[in-house]
Parts: C-alpha cells; sequence; structure tokens
C-alpha cells in the first residue's frame, strides 16, 4: 500500500507499520571495510533514540537549527529523520555559529566549535563505536543515545508546514515540501518498492540527500549508500551491485 504520509516521520511511520524488517539502508566505507545493514525497524529506533536525545537531552524545540557536519553515513540518516520527528530543522553542512546546535563528525570538530549551543560529536567507527578519547566541548553521541528511549513522541506535534530541512544556498523546505520533492525525485529515478538504489553522492545537497535516503524511502525501496567509492577497486563497483541486487545507481561524474 503507497504511504499517503505528509511528513518525513509519516513516511518512516508508514514503512515501519507495512514491512518492518525490510532493508532500508545498506551502509559501506569503502576507507574502513565497514558493511551495516539497517531494517526499517532497526533504523527507526535509533532515529527514536536520537529523536528523544535531541528533545529531551540537548533540549531541542521546534523550529531550533541543527547544523549537520557529517558525511553520507547511516548516521547521518538517522540524525535526519530524528530532526524531522522532533520539529528540528536540519541543516547540512550549515555554518555552526548561525545554528542553535551542531552535529559533528570527527573531521569537522574545529569549525563545530563554532556553536553557542550544544554540540554534539559522531566519530563514525564501525558499528557505531565512541570515540577512543571524547572530544573536548562535545557530547560523544556513541555514549549518549543507547540510553534513550526506544519510542518518541514530540512535545509538539509536528506537521507539514512545519520547518525541515534547510539546504545550501539558504532554502527552506517544510516538511511536506521534502515528502513532495522526496516522491517527485523517486519517480524521475523510476523507484518502486523492492528498488534498490546504489548512491555514492555526498549529503551536500538535494541530489545527495534525495538519492541516499528520502526517494528510497517515499517509494517504499532501500539504499546502498557507499562513502569512500573512489577508493573501491576498479572492478569492485560491479562486484557490489550484483552481491547487493542493486536496481538503479546514482554515483559522482566522472572526472
Amino acid at each position: 500500500m503507497t504511504s499517503s504520509a505528509l511528513t518525513p516521520a509519516g513516511l518512516l511511520a508508514d514503512a515501519l507499520r507495512a514491512d518492518p524488517g525490510r532493508p532500508l539502508i545498506t551502509f559501506y566505507d569503502d576507507a574502513t571495510g565497514e558493511r551495516v545493514e539497517l531494517s526499517v525497524a532497526t533504523f527507526a529506533n535509533w532515529v527514536a533514540k536520537t529523536a528523544n536525545l535531541l528533545q529531551d537531552g540537548l533540549g531541542a524545540e521546534p523550529g531550533d537549527r541543527v547544523a549537520l557536519l557529517l558525511p553520507a553515513h547511516w548516521q547521518t540518516a538517522v540524525w535526519l529523520l530524528a530532526a524531522f520527528s522532533t520539529g528540528v530543522v536540519a541543516v547540512p553542512g550549515g555554518d555552526p555559529a548561525d545554528a542553535d546546535l551542531v552535529v559533528s563528525g570527527p573531521d569537522t570538530l574545529a569549525e563545530a566549535e563554532s556553536c553557542g549551543g550544544e554540540r554534539m560529536a559522531l566519530a563514525l567507527r564501525p558499528l557505531g563505536g565512541r570515540f577512543p578519547q571524547p572530544p573536548r566541548g562535545f557530547a560523544d553521541y556513541a555514549v549518549e543515545v543507547p540510553s534513550q528511549g526506544d519510542r518518541f513522541v514530540p512535545y509538539v506535534p509536528v506537521g507539514p508546514d512545519d520547518p525541515a530541512l534547510e539546504l545550501p544556498g539558504g532554502e527552506v523546505l517544510t516538511g511536506g515540501e521534502v515528502v513532495v520533492r522526496a516522491r517527485s525525485e523517486a519517480d524521475v529515478l523510476e523507484l518502486s518498492p523492492g528498488s534498490r538504489l546504489l548512491s555514492g553522492l555526498p549529503y551536500d545537497g538535494w541530489n545527495g540527500l534525495a538519492a541516499g535516503l528520502l526517494a528510497p524511502l517515499a517509494a517504499e525501496s532501500s539504499v546502498v549508500l557507499c562513502r569512500h567509492l573512489d577508493q573501491l577497486p576498479a572492478d569492485g563497483l560491479a562486484r557490489r551491485k550484483d552481491a547487493e541486487r542493486v536496481t538503479h545507481t546514482a554515483v559522482p561524474d566522472a572526472g
């Protein structure tokens, strides 16, 4: 049954009701050899825990802006949906100095220090591991998230007209607009239920966010999300497509 959800969180909720065990994100990091597969249920559990962390642990409120200084990664996808679920505006690659809080990977900690609000750091280690030494001035996501609740209810309902995503350049999309664009992108990519889209695009703009998460979610399909795809051997991409039963591909243009 096709989802009639009006918000990104609604898309995830419909997917959870329809088939919680189906794969949603299969993540590869070709710099470390990591492979992680998340079913809809597992992904939704991470989103619920992270949304509770945002709402209760970090005190974020609807309309607050969270700068996401993160690569295309399964944990970044979790943070996007957690922000959408709480009414916090996700700002991928945003200026931390202009944000209410910041979520940073290990390579952008110095930049993230300019945020005057709460600061969260992700080690982006295999299996969601924590930092060997917690970065000074930051909370470690891998330490903070496990104790959060497995179910999430926002204090204030989040509707389709609420701001949800600020794209590079400053364009702000409501939750409803994110869903409409995600469905449109799924049509352009010719995704359908059961499709497997391999994406090597960064999460630095709409195309990467759509291919790497939002369009597959809207189309009841799944994504094979690849980081450091340029480090894959020449014949590795073809073998991965075969092994993962990939039906569609979105990768950076050569050169």
